[in-house]
């Protein structure tokens, strides 16, 4: 099996954490990628398991070292994947499944496009992009959800808007119309790339 590195990006309310949290309990031989960032706690999550809790000049120094494969502010706090995990889950024989946006996805495509061809971080790249039938269909899904109110909804369609217009960036494209089939393709683009079976 080859070791792949799978970026998965969607906009809200495409499916992409179901479809993402499936490939995760079917195959043990995905790891998910443990994001840090500069943000408190919240509820019951835990250093490590959910994200990894770092100060924010603890974070810069990261940055400033070149440890970050992506990293980004939203809302205030910073993000960031860092490589170490990565490379040490390939040693293990795993594939790491990132869930990011696509700035995100941008930078490790553009960071992982430096790299030389044997690494194996180039040699396993796939990026996968998790596209909604059609805006009106993303527009019912959110509204069904019940968890957001008008402007947020409509807030959340212009990003979509904005995501969808970079989903040619992305080598693969799944279509979410249907969730069983989405998935049959989305595990389907994996075995044909990593061997998995």
């Amino acid at each position: 099996m080859k070791p792949l590195l799978i970026v998965v990006s969607a906009p809200s309310g495409a499916g992409k954490t179901t479809l993402c949290a499936r490939l995760l309990q079917l195959y043990p031989e995905i790891t998910y990628s443990i994001s840090c960032t500069t943000r408190e706690p919240r509820g019951a999550e835990e250093d490590g398991e959910d994200y990894f809790f770092l100060t924010k000049p603890e974070f810069a120094k990261r940055v400033a070292a070149g440890e970050f494969l992506e990293h980004a502010t939203v809302h205030g706090f910073e993000y960031g994947t860092l490589k170490k995990p990565v490379y040490a889950a390939f040693a293990e024989g795993h594939c790491v499944l990132m869930d990011i946006d696509v700035e995100g996805a941008a930078q490790v495509r553009a960071h992982v496009a430096t790299l030389p061809l044997t690494d194996p971080m180039r040699a396993g790249f796939v990026d996968i992009f998790i596209r909604p039938p059609s805006i009106e269909a993303l527009r019912e899904r959110l509204e069904a959800r019940g968890e957001d109110d008008n402007a947020t909804i409509a807030r959340r369609l212009r990003n979509a808007g904005e995501e969808l217009a970079r989903a040619g960036e992305f080598r693969y494209h799944v279509v979410n119309d249907d969730l069983e089939i989405a998935y049959r393709e989305l595990s389907g683009i994996i075995e044909s790339t990593s061997g998995i079976r």
